[in-house]
């Protein structure tokens, strides 16, 4: 895949200056590489940016400071004398010699002359040409090619468009509340203008509700944890949102807003964008007007409690208070008042780290797990992990004096105490690195890994979620420059793939050769599968077998199976519930990456598509100009039945307990029907909103009752559903 962001740098700087636009080179440099990638579907690093100008010409008149920037932003700066020449020079330099086809072609110019580039170079079918600038000068020979236009003002947030906000207070605060959670006033507010001013130019804020009247609204409180609810108008006019008052009663917050909003819509001070906070099916009224008078419309809302007619309106984006906003619950407020709060100190490379890996050396490949002291002080003076033999002789005894070590016999035979927090953290470290660049590089065919890309990747490992571990890239690169040290990986200074005058770091595992110089003291990991975590398939020596059926993938990857039921169920719901074909799959994966453990949504997703049970493709996106890749289940495939037929059975089975007047819990289900698995089922059900913990009774839950799904199980169900629920559906009969 190529995907290409060429700047035509020295026009657009002086149509900048023409029109007095103030511009943030450094932001507008980065700000450019992160949307062009984001519009070509490619890591950043996969984008290939030049930056076009006459440089020379830059230099002379001293003018460091523009090169500068656009090299910190990682573009290639190519020099062009002659503008009227810039397109034969892009074409010579770049696409001239058997280059990769072109999926991605993003053209920053204010003329249309660069668009002769997309007629000249290599394309692949599908491939697109993007013309961001700030007129569009687009030909209609260039549309009939499929090229796109793009205002660079509002990529870049130049030119800002006005946005007014209207809040029904009442309605939120009550909503978060019943979400079960802690309505913090202070944050609240400041969210609301972050998320405002992320639109464009906040010309109008209004929150309404009843102010004054006692126990209208639910109790508000700061960061401290005080009632403020008494303090909320000031608070709110402090941060220059008005608070409006209306009379008590459940239409009179729509009927004031909803006037409001449509009087501001024709005045002279009409905003271009209206963000309407409230989960009322009432407002689509108001909703259609605006769209009818080419306003845009935002509607922010609670998970949970917005009203599905209102959410599935065409003319509006859906964006959720509760995603944006960092409120706590009632229940992680009583873990986190539980927790210890004694600082954990941070694990860093240490000489006991040195001592534990080349014992390990030792052992590695052999059925023995001890060694003689002789042999470990010979290996840390090969390794220069001691310089000394009194050196490595007074660091055993202080190994052994720790517990590191253990001493079996008299003679001198050593053991590690595998038990030791030290020793364990330092393998734990020591496979979870090793093991990714390993597997990277296996699956991907690389000779290599990106230090960055090493370095994001080992921030997203959830096995390294331990007190004092994986806290920062610093201490992440302690650690891999540690086991470069000790051999167990090698760093090298390879040419950047765009600018082969700049050296990067890459990292790659000891070649054959290179192990037998050290006289094969440097061993290589262990075997993938044997330190690889359940269901955790970044860390597997070999995939996913694809051809199992879904009883026996819950028994060979039982993280994978349960992924793979999670994402059923997910996109069922979303798809069901909005009445659309197909779900997002970037939001399918962020809703459930709490879940993914290594790449198991991956996997998961690739077994799906293996057994024909969902399609993945672009898909028509209603709220964009553009395509979004999305996933569809395939309602008739045996797979997709078998696992929403163990929903249902499941929701039958809590249903059971709701007529019952149990109080829903692991134990009263699991003592109802021992044959689930109980704990993955509850935290489905928890993570799609039928069931809500309860506030302050840890492990205990409350059934959504009017939850789509539920009504859809509930109206199913005969009179004995209830006995259904307990005795059939269990995922552990599945075979399919």
């Amino acid at each position: 895949m190529a995907a290409y962001l060429i700047v035509d740098l020295d026009r657009l700087l002086k149509q900048f200056k023409d029109r007095s636009f103030n511009v943030d080179l450094q932001e507008m440099a980065v700000a450019m590489r992160g949307r062009a990638a984001l519009a070509a579907g490619v890591p950043s690093e996969q984008l290939r940016a030049i930056a076009a100008a006459d440089w020379d010409e830059h230099r002379r008149r001293d003018d460091t400071l523009l090169e500068q920037v656009f090299r910190n932003a990682r573009f290639e700066l190519f020099d062009v004398p002659a503008h009227d020449q810039l397109v034969d020079a892009l074409q010579m330099h770049y696409f001239a010699f058997d280059s990769e086809p072109v999926t991605e072609l993003i053209l920053v110019t204010v003329g249309n002359e660069l668009m002769q580039l997309s007629r000249r170079v290599k394309m692949t079918r599908s491939a697109r040409t993007r013309l961001w600038g700030l007129d569009n000068v687009l030909t209609e020979d260039d549309l009939d090619d499929g090229a796109i236009f793009q205002d660079l003002g509002e990529l870049l947030g130049i030119e800002s468009r006005n946005v007014a906000l209207y809040i029904d207070f009442e309605n939120i605060a009550i909503s978060l509340s019943q979400q079960s959670f802690l309505v913090n006033l202070d944050r609240l507010i400041a969210a609301f203008v972050r998320q405002a001013r992320a639109h464009g130019n906040v010309t109008k804020m209004a929150a309404y509700a009843p102010w004054g009247n006692r126990g209208a609204l639910p109790p508000l409180i700061d960061t401290a944890g005080n009632d403020v609810t008494a303090e909320a108008q000031s608070r709110l006019a402090f941060a220059n949102i008005d608070p409006v008052y209306h009379l008590p009663g459940k239409n009179s917050a729509d009927v004031k807003i909803a006037n409001d909003v449509l009087t501001h819509s024709t005045s002279s001070g009409a905003a271009d964008v209206y963000i309407l906070a409230t989960g009322d099916r009432d407002f689509n009224e108001v909703v259609n007007t605006l769209a009818s008078r080419g306003k845009s419309v935002i509607i922010w809302g609670v998970h949970g409690a917005l009203s599905r007619q209102l959410s599935a309106n065409p003319n509006l984006l859906v964006e959720y208070i509760d995603e944006f906003t960092n409120l706590e619950t009632y229940a992680s407020r009583a873990v986190a008042a539980a927790a210890p709060e004694e600082p954990v100190e941070t694990f860093a490379p240490s000489q006991w780290s040195s001592l534990i890996v080349q014992f390990d050396r030792l052992t590695a490949g052999t059925t023995a797990r001890t060694v003689k002291d002789r042999a470990l002080l010979d290996q840390l003076l090969a390794t220069n992990a001691v310089l000394t033999d009194q050196r490595g002789e007074d660091l055993i005894a202080q190994a052994i004096s720790l517990g590191i070590l253990r001493q079996v016999d008299t003679s001198g035979t050593l053991a590690l105490n595998d038990s030791h927090p030290i020793v364990d953290k330092t393998r734990l470290i020591r496979d979870r690195v090793t093991l990714r660049v390993a597997n990277t590089l296996q699956t991907r065919s690389w000779n290599y890994v990106n230090y960055g890309f090493l370095l994001k990747g080992l921030a997203m490992d959830r096995e390294l979620e331990r007190p004092g571990l994986n806290r920062d890239d610093q201490w992440r690169s302690h650690w891999i420059d540690f086991l470069v040290r000790e051999g167990l990986l090698v760093r090298e200074l390879t040419p950047h793939h765009l600018n082969p005058e700049d050296l990067v770091p890459v990292i790659r595992m000891p070649t054959p050769a290179a192990r037998a110089s050290t006289d094969s003291l440097a061993v290589p990991p262990r075997p993938l599968d044997a330190d690889a975590q359940e269901g955790d398939s970044t860390l597997r020596a070999t995939p996913v077998p694809l051809e199992l059926n879904l009883r026996e993938l819950t028994a060979e990857s039982p993280g994978t199976a349960s992924m793979l039921r999670r994402i059923i169920v997910s996109v069922e719901q979303f798809t069901s519930y909005r009445r659309f074909e197909w779900c997002p799959l970037g939001s399918l994966h962020q809703r459930l990456r709490p879940y993914d453990i290594g790449m198991t949504f991956q996997s998961a997703v690739e077994y799906l598509i293996y057994h024909e049970a969902v399609a993945v493709a672009e898909y028509p996106n209603p709220q964009s100009l553009y395509n979004t890749k999305g996933i569809s289940l395939i309602l008739d495939s045996e797979l997709v039945t078998t696992v929403l037929t163990e929903r249902d059975a499941f929701i039958r089975l809590l249903l059971a307990l709701y007529r019952r007047d149990v109080l829903i819990s692991v134990a009263a289900a699991r003592e109802a029907a021992p044959m689930w698995d109980h704990d993955l089922w509850f935290s489905i059900m928890e993570r799609e909103n039928v069931l809500n913990a309860l506030n302050g009774r840890p492990g205990f839950y409350s059934l959504f009752r009017t939850h789509h799904t539920v009504a859809q199980v509930a109206s199913q169900m005969g009179d004995t559903s209830d006995s259904n629920a307990q005795d059939g559906g269990s995922q552990a009969d599945s075979g399919s």
